[in-house]
């Protein structure tokens, strides 16, 4: 396997690109979609919600909380997920960025 390099860039777009590669499965979109339906934290839903088996649905959580996309809290036997803001904030702040970026452009 080949070196990412991802040595020769900032933080910050270390930061972008993992969220991204963690947005890159409709799996794990639904995910998301559904923990914002439901608007709080959800602990064994997310399984009856998708046509996944468990263990696909927890590799999917496990690559959204390595993301820092949801936040995970251990209640009893049970992991309970929900969104976690400080990202989305991250998310919206680069994509604000670029619309308003691209808005003063005159390329093409």
């Amino acid at each position: 396997m080949g070196a990412t390099k991802t040595e020769h860039f900032t933080d910050a777009q270390n930061q972008i690109a993992t969220i991204a590669k963690a947005l890159g499965h409709p799996a794990r979109i639904a995910i998301i979609e559904y923990l914002l339906k439901v608007n709080e934290c959800i602990c064994g839903d997310i399984v009856n919600e998708l046509p996944l088996a468990q263990p696909t649905v927890s590799q999917h959580l496990k690559e959204l909380k390595n993301a820092g996309i949801i936040k995970g809290n251990i209640t009893g036997n049970a992991i309970c997920y929900c969104i976690d803001e400080k990202t989305i904030d991250i998310l919206n702040t680069y994509f604000t960025t670029i619309t308003q970026t691209i808005t003063k452009s005159k390329c093409c």
